[in-house]
Parts: C-alpha cells; sequence; structure tokens
C-alpha cells in the first residue's frame, strides 16, 4: 500500500539479512563495525507529535525471558525522514532538525545502538511509532520507561524486520520468533504493521 506507514533501511530489506558492519564483535577482517543502519520512513501519520523506535531481538532464546533490547530512540521530530547510518544522540546535539531526540539504553547499558551478534540466530524487529504527543521519559531513556509513556498516544506503528548473519527471510524464519514485542490495546490505539508480506493488526 502506497500511502501506508512505511519503515525501510536501504542496506536490507524487509527480513533480509542485516550487514555485517551492524552486527557487533570484531571480525578478522574487520568489517564489523556495529554502527546503526540508516533508516527512513514514508507517510507518517496526520497529527504525529514525534516518533519512537524500539530494536529488539525476538528470536527464540532458553536463555532469555524478555527479548533482548537493542536500540531505543525516543522523541524524533516527524519533521524528519529517517536516521543516518552511524546515528549517535552525540553527534546530532544542538542541530535544530533533530529537536529534542532521545537515545536510550539499550540492554549493554549504553545509550546507543548495538547489533546482533554476527554468527547468532537473531532476529531484530525495528518497531518505529507514530505518536500524538511527545514523550516523557526523564533523562536516562529505557525501553520500559517508553513504552509506558507511548501507552495511549500511538498513531500507527511501521515494522522492520532484519535478521542475523546465516539467517534468512523465507518459510522457516517466522518460526525464529519466540517473544512478543510491545503491545497496546486495540480499542484504544490505531496500530497497523506495515509488512512487506501484507499488512494486519496485531495485539
Amino acid at each position: 500500500m502506497a500511502d501506508e506507514f512505511r519503515l525501510v533501511c536501504p542496506n536490507f530489506g524487509h527480513e533480509g539479512r542485516i550487514p555485517r558492519k551492524h552486527c557487533a564483535g570484531l571480525h578478522q577482517a574487520g568489517t564489523l563495525q556495529d554502527i546503526a543502519p540508516p533508516l527512513e520512513w514514508y507517510n507518517v501519520p496526520d497529527g504525529t507529535e514525534s516518533l519512537a523506535l524500539i530494536v529488539e531481538n525476538v528470536a527464540e532464546s532458553p536463555d532469555m525471558s524478555q527479548p533482548m533490547t537493542h536500540w531505543v530512540v525516543a522523541n524524533i521530530p516527524p519533521t524528519l525522514k529517517g536516521l543516518p547510518e552511524g546515528f549517535n544522540h552525540k553527534k546530532v546535539e544542538g542541530k535544530e532538525e533533530f529537536g529534542d531526540i532521545q537515545e536510550g539504553v539499550n540492554d549493554g547499558k549504553v545509550p546507543e545502538y548495538r547489533g546482533p551478534a554476527p554468527n547468532g540466530n537473531s532476529v531484530l524487529e525495528f518497531r518505529l511509532y507514530a505518536l500524538d504527543t511527545k514523550v516523557k521519559v526523564g533523562k536516562k531513556v529505557t525501553r520500559d520507561k517508553l513504552v509506558d509513556a507511548m501507552e495511549g498516544h500511538i498513531l500507527g506503528e511501521a515494522i522492520l524486520v532484519g535478521y542475523g548473519h546465516g539467517q534468512e527471510g523465507g518459510e522457516s524464519a517466522p518460526t525464529q520468533r519466540g517473544f512478543v514485542s510491545p503491545r497496546f490495546p486495540m480499542e484504544s490505539q490505531s496500530i497497523y504493521h506495515n509488512i512487506r508480506a501484507g499488512g494486519n493488526f496485531r495485539k
């Protein structure tokens, strides 16, 4: 649907393989830079006052009780068309076009992007939320604070899925998902998932 809220990455397609430079760790060839992938979004819903991004690894894991948080970004101005490759809040502080953007801590306890393991079975869900307000999450942003602050304010949601090295999209890919990402009551929200295979509503 051409007019649907969409989230895309120029470096990999929906349910595609995440390039090595966006993975964590060190590689003998020096190709694992662990830098944030560039993101672009389209058709932001009318009335959006801010955007929020949550990136989690939803691959099933017997060693974890909840998905690992890789990236959290709050209060993204709706006038922005995307985030550049290697985005870091320290690089954009004071730049008017980035407004009051805040980068939250990941599960490594640092306020930046952290890529998936290069040789793991990662399934990263990039979820971009269009909100009818700027969120109040304090100076130290966390995934849980952001989820709580967003409740009741979501106008739309766009999703992008990327697989870790060695993983590909296709018939077997969805079985890798063992966690459920943030969900909100449908009766009070207008949440839609723009999935290339076909949009649908989910709680």
